[in-house]
């Protein structure tokens, strides 16, 4: 019997900010894969790291950003690719970004920005994503995160 093959080689990371207004979600508009398509903070977990560690470098990488807290979101997104025939599974984590913070995007997006968890499920192209993000929103917004998801390292 053949098998569908699970893998796990990428970390996804949701920033938020505060405003005087309203939590907001950080989008960034890809020039590389999935090209004009808005997402979150992504990218494949490289030889010795955690995922959490991938987050913050991905972070870091794409946006400019340090956190001011990390947390695991206590969730996966999951999704199905046709081309690899495999469902891929990715750790997802929240990050809180300082509301005075400055982006500084790297050649992978083309641009970025900041909306309410509303706008961002219309602007995503995923299910999944929507999905995540409400988790996000209920989980992280709505109510304290729990502090067991805190990421100490950070």
């Amino acid at each position: 019997m053949a098998e569908i093959p699970i893998r796990s080689f990428i970390a996804s990371l949701f920033a938020i900010r505060k405003t005087q207004a309203r939590h907001e979600v950080l989008l960034l508009k890809r020039t590389q894969t999935l090209i004009g398509a808005w997402c979150q903070v992504a990218g494949s977990i490289e030889e010795g790291e955690t995922a959490w560690q991938t987050a913050l470098r991905e972070l870091d990488e794409e946006t400019g950003l340090q956190p001011e807290a990390l947390y695991s979101a206590d969730t996966c997104e999951q999704f199905y690719e046709a081309d690899r025939d495999a469902i891929t599974i990715a750790p997802v984590f929240v990050a809180f970004i300082d509301s005075a913070a400055t982006v500084s995007l790297n050649h992978e997006h083309s641009e970025y920005r900041w909306v309410s968890f509303e706008e961002a499920r219309e602007m995503v192209a995923f299910g999944g994503q929507r999905r995540v993000l409400s988790w996000i929103e209920d989980e992280f917004i709505k109510r304290p995160p729990s502090k067991h998801l805190l990421i100490e390292s950070v």
